[in-house]
């Protein structure tokens, strides 16, 4: 009765989804249906409770802040140094300049958390010069879908912050975590583009007239910034003098002053910056009260105990159930964005991620690399829609040009599998 009764309930929540209303909205009229019609608690209070939790959180802050840098960073220089400093150092590698793509996006994800910032930042300065310079564009716009993902998962991660909370799992072992499977990422990305580029020569331009070495460290200098902001983000949470709440208030007073002594900070780029990131911190937050809401009425239901008991019953290992787990995300990823994925069902795969001793800082990666799937598949892929608006290219397309990037996540979600050691080693050995 319990399965039926959440089939109903899913199914309510997918018409809804489908009728473009507010996700946030979706879950908490779903969530309070649910435990009007189906248990005895008052919802009032239940509802008042759990949403003003979920949001009062100190651990939450660092989600906002995060946001912040990045928005900061998308209205300045800063973004476009990175090209200058980048492209020099390239020009020898096969491939070229499309590794400014994945170079660049793993940079600006150290220090923005966001999938969509980052894909976006780097597009914006990327597309039209690589399109000037007449590189492939299938290549250009499909491995900027591919390695914007990792804004993802290159700490500090938005959907870190929101698995952390939702699984109650420190922010800073799961952002240590990250760094080694993000840099896996990055050079199967960079890879893939080598043995494209050596197997399809003539879709390449010719590269640029040759530079000195001190021409090149030159060029170089517009690096500085960037990666002075990366190191104090990033270093001062692996060295133990900040916590991820801190580290993220360093990045946007970093950011701030960065953008003020290259004079691209205003009043009026100060107020869109912090404008964008309360729009989308509220989206977030709405988001994730809904979803808690919705997470309590499924425990009063039962539905996760039945779940944990149903999977357990079946007896597959560890691979079997990562490997439908995996599948699971996969096809929740092409009607939900990431954070709507982890929120909506932590409470329900969290028990039986317990109950078969799996190491939840690992899961939180395996999540993360899963959710970077769901960002190109369509029809709700977050990238896919970021590359549409700056193309104006068909979605199909977008999605059809990212499809040997998303096969290599799932490698990339099998190595760590099997060398589980990617993922747990840093953590193991942070102050």
């Amino acid at each position: 009765m319990d399965f039926l009764i959440t089939a109903l309930l899913i199914v309510l929540l997918f018409v809804l989804l489908g009728s473009g209303l507010w996700i946030g909205l979706s879950l908490l009229g779903v969530a309070w249906l649910g435990m009007e019609l189906f248990t005895s608690r008052p919802v009032g209070d239940a509802m008042a409770v759990t949403v003003w939790g979920s949001l009062s959180s100190w651990t939450l802050t660092a989600l906002p802040l995060f946001v912040w840098t990045g928005e900061i960073l998308f209205r300045t220089r800063l973004s476009e140094d990175m090209f200058k400093g980048l492209a020099p150092w390239l020009s020898r590698i096969p491939g070229r300049l499309l590794h400014t793509n994945i170079i660049g996006c793993t940079i600006f994800a150290a220090v923005s958390g966001s999938s969509a910032a980052t894909c976006a930042t780097i597009g914006k300065m990327t597309l039209p010069e690589l399109s000037r310079r007449g590189y492939p564009e299938d290549m250009t716009v499909g491995t900027l879908a591919g390695a914007g993902t990792l804004g993802l998962l290159i700490p500090p991660s938005i959907i870190m912050i929101v698995y952390g909370v939702s699984a109650d799992v420190s922010i800073t072992r799961l952002f240590i975590a990250g760094v080694v499977p993000g840099l896996l990422l990055a050079g199967l990305f960079m890879g893939y583009t080598i043995v494209w580029s050596l197997l399809h020569p003539d879709r390449i331009p010719p590269p640029d007239p040759a530079m000195t070495f001190a021409q090149k460290l030159h060029a170089s200098r517009n690096l500085i910034p960037v990666v002075g902001l990366v190191g104090l983000v990033l270093g001062s949470i692996y060295v133990g003098i900040a916590t991820a709440t801190e580290a993220a208030a360093l990045g946007v007073v970093g950011a701030l002053g960065l953008s003020w002594i290259q004079g691209s900070m205003n009043a009026r780029v100060f107020a869109q910056s912090l404008m964008g990131a309360t729009r989308l911190y509220c989206m977030i937050a709405f988001i994730l009260a809904g979803a808690s809401f919705l997470t309590l009425a499924m425990g009063y239901i039962g539905l996760p105990r039945d779940l944990a008991e149903f999977i357990a019953g079946l007896g597959l290992t560890q691979l079997w159930l990562l490997f439908w787990l995996m599948v699971f995300y996969i096809v929740l990823g092409c009607f939900l964005d990431g954070i709507s994925m982890v929120v909506l069902t932590m409470g329900v795969i969290l028990p039986t991620i317990v109950k078969a001793d799996i190491d939840l800082v690992w899961f939180g990666i395996f999540i993360v690399l899963v959710v970077e799937m769901a960002q190109i598949t369509p029809p709700v892929g977050f990238n896919l829609f970021v590359l549409q608006g700056m193309t104006k290219k068909e979605i199909t397309w977008i999605a059809r040009v990212s499809m040997p990037l998303f096969g290599l996540m799932v490698v990339a979600v099998a190595l760590v599998y099997f060398f589980p050691a990617l993922v747990t080693w840093l953590p193991a050995h942070m102050r």
